[in-house]
């Protein structure tokens, strides 16, 4: 979209890129057993940067309700410390040196309900996202029209176009939310 054409292909890879980023931080969403990708949302503020948990440390799993984090240098243990604790999963490192233990908590009905909220924040910045992805597509459709470059027929019936493309990418989001949400709560 950057040569002031209109990319219907570029948008629709936008909007699944939002899809993408949404079933990533869902997968993190564990709902009783301990597994490395809880972690991977996990951004620690470290050398001056947001960086990811796995590019500071090793995540294994060495028993089915704990994680081991083993922080490769000495000084980044707090920071990814309070990283984890801030990242709303709901675990407390039990810290030993350079290893973080992490004691996977049985899901009472409570700690469920958080996650399902955690969940709905998730999808809800997903859709954030495509809605931006769509106001920049009318954005440049507007653009054109204005500058002569479309018809306003053609730049009306684009519009109907990203705006399909908007809805069916919102229900996808919400079919992920309704399954996660569906999972959090079975018992």
């Amino acid at each position: 979209m950057t040569s002031g054409k209109f990319d219907m292909a570029d948008l629709k890879r936008r909007m699944q890129g939002a899809v993408g980023a949404l079933k990533h931080e869902l997968g993190g969403l564990r709902t009783g057993r301990a597994s490395a990708s809880m972690l991977e949302p996990v951004q620690v503020d470290a050398y001056g940067t947001h960086m990811p948990l796995n590019q500071l440390a090793t995540v294994s799993v060495p028993e089915p309700r704990m994680i081991s984090v083993q922080v490769w240098d000495k000084s980044m243990v707090k920071a990814v410390e309070k990283a984890i604790v801030d990242s709303n999963l709901g675990l407390s490192p039990a810290t030993e040196g350079q290893v973080l233990r992490l004691r996977i908590p049985e899901l009472n009905e409570e700690r469920r309900k958080e996650l399902v909220k955690v969940a709905h924040k998730y999808a809800e910045a997903a859709k954030v996202a495509v809605r931006h992805v769509r106001r920049d597509g009318l954005d440049v459709l507007k653009k054109l029209e204005k500058g002569h470059e479309i018809s306003e027929d053609e730049q009306e019936r684009l519009a109907g176009d990203v705006q399909k493309a908007t809805d069916g990418t919102v229900t996808e989001i919400d079919q992920l939310l309704a399954s996660k949400e569906k999972e959090i709560l079975t018992v």
